[in-house]
């Protein structure tokens, strides 16, 4: 039997990608390739392993066509789009990928469906294919559950005689637990032959793809199976358990890679990271952390616990604890949380703070400067060394334009401050607590802006007879008095 053993740069002519399929099991409006999985799409997971493997690539579609060849064009321009109107089975499709195709050589054909196929594997199948002399050869699996997969039926000596689909098969050939991956390489040529003999004939009514290897070896040409290492590599989703049980492999994948390259991750189950992350050794990811799309992660950084981190650069030593930021920088040792939101557009300089229940927005805080708990950044410039007290707003917003504010370096401002935009602090200033500044600061001023405090006496005793209120006023002495409210 043959198996997969070594690794080789060897290209095939041509690449064809089935994904016309209605896949109506996954119940959703939008196409099953197009699901995500680790910060791509499912049909951009295969496209990245097939394309290094091939010289052309052709992609069959079909329902939702627009978006997927939308798509398609984004990830793989060059990648030539074949119509499928009629769904009509996979051998239709090739027969439609064939027909645009004007190359000779050999062909690999894959599902769309498949994300965890590895570029590895694609090599090693084709440099097995050489190998043999083989014209057709199909990459099998040995699965636990074959249920819903094609078989593979082998003769005594171990050679692939045929493959039956799922719905054709009798009750012995379901006791087979290899299956066919849906990944085949042909000869072009002999792959053209083949297909004009393929008819309807079965449960279905379509054309088979898997028919081919049949008729090849009864042309008297040499067919092949040849056995994948690793079963998860070929699993396909047809509906959302599946999609969640690929995603479940890439993540563990994705996490050991980056375990071997140095970063600890203390609870791996908990923590998905995207595809596209980077991440230097010596990185700390608590339990509960998610890292999605460019993130980039600098050695010494420590994420979470339960921090959700999207398209941020995270510089060294910085830490970011139960919070969420997206489209954002991390200076050098800044601090971040817990339970801070750091929107888009924010830019933390080195060694600053966002503290607790603090919410940033398209700001800049400079370096050193601290807003620790309670507040709302907007549409802000901070100088260095700066402290924004507990609830302060920056009120950036009209109602019908946004405005900035600028904060010097070394400023205090005053818990419960409300800084009404425009609005300039200088250097050095104050802004008493309470106030709202809708003026600038002069460097080395204060900006007071509250109404004098008054006390109404005896105001409860009046207002709220028989409360608690009134009771315990009472008990520590308050009469009632005539001053006017």
């Amino acid at each position: 039997m043959a198996s997969l053993q070594s690794n080789n740069q060897k290209q095939v002519s041509l690449a064809i990608v089935l994904a016309a399929g209605e896949g109506t099991r996954m119940k959703s409006s939008l196409a099953k390739v197009l699901h995500p999985i680790a910060g791509k799409t499912v049909i951009h997971h295969v496209i990245d392993a097939v394309s290094p493997v091939a010289k052309e690539l052709s992609v069959v579609v079909g329902a939702h066509r627009e978006n997927v060849e939308e798509h398609i064009s984004t990830i793989a321009s060059s990648a030539n789009k074949v119509f499928q109107a009629e769904r009509n089975g996979t051998g239709h499709a090739v027969q439609l990928a064939l027909a645009e195709a004007h190359t000779s050589g050999t062909v690999l054909v894959v599902a769309g469906d498949t994300p965890l196929l590895r570029t590895s594997t694609l090599q090693d199948f084709l440099e097995a294919h050489v190998e043999l002399e083989s014209v057709a050869s199909v990459l099998t699996a040995v699965l636990p559950d074959p249920q819903g997969y094609g078989r593979i039926v082998r003769d005594d000596l171990g050679a692939i005689v045929k493959i039956i689909e799922e719905r054709d098969a009798d009750d012995d050939a379901k006791l087979i637990d290899e299956i066919n991956t849906g990944v085949y390489i042909f000869d072009i040529d002999a792959l053209r032959e083949a297909s004009k003999k393929l008819t309807s004939d079965n449960s279905q009514g379509e054309l088979y793809l898997t028919d081919v290897i049949s008729l090849i070896k009864e042309s008297g040409k040499v067919a092949v199976a040849i056995q994948c290492n690793d079963y998860t590599e070929t699993l396909g989703i047809n509906d959302r358990s599946q999609l969640a049980e690929c995603a479940a492999i890439m993540r563990d994948r994705i996490n050991d890679a980056h375990m071997l390259n140095g970063v600890s991750i203390i609870d791996p189950v908990t923590t998905w990271i995207d595809s596209t992350v980077e991440i230097a050794a010596d990185v700390t990811i608590m339990p509960g952390s998610a890292l999605h799309g460019t993130t980039k992660v600098a050695s010494g950084a420590l994420i979470g616990p339960r921090s959700t981190l999207t398209n941020v650069v995270v510089s060294e030593g910085a830490v970011i604890i139960e919070s969420r930021a997206t489209d954002a920088e991390i200076g050098r040792e800044a601090s971040v949380g817990p339970f801070s939101f750091i929107r888009p557009g924010t830019r933390l300089a080195p060694q600053s703070k966002i503290g607790a229940y603090v919410e940033v927005k398209n700001s800049t805080i400079g370096e050193g400067s601290k807003v620790p708990h309670l507040s709302y950044v907007g549409d802000a410039t901070i100088g260095t060394g700066t402290n924004i007290g507990a609830a302060t707003i920056f009120v950036n917003y009209d109602g019908v334009e946004k405005h900035q504010t600028v904060v010097g370096d070394h400023v205090r401002v005053g818990s419960d401050t409300m800084l009404v935009a425009p609005v300039k602090i200088g250097d050095g200033a104050y802004t008493a607590a309470g106030s709202i500044i809708t003026e600038d600061v002069p460097a080395g001023a204060i900006g007071v802006a509250r109404a004098k405090q008054r006390n109404v006496l005896g105001w409860v005793l009046r207002r709220r007879s028989g409360t608690k209120s009134e009771q315990a006023a009472r008990n520590a002495g308050a009469t009632e008095s005539k001053s006017q409210e």
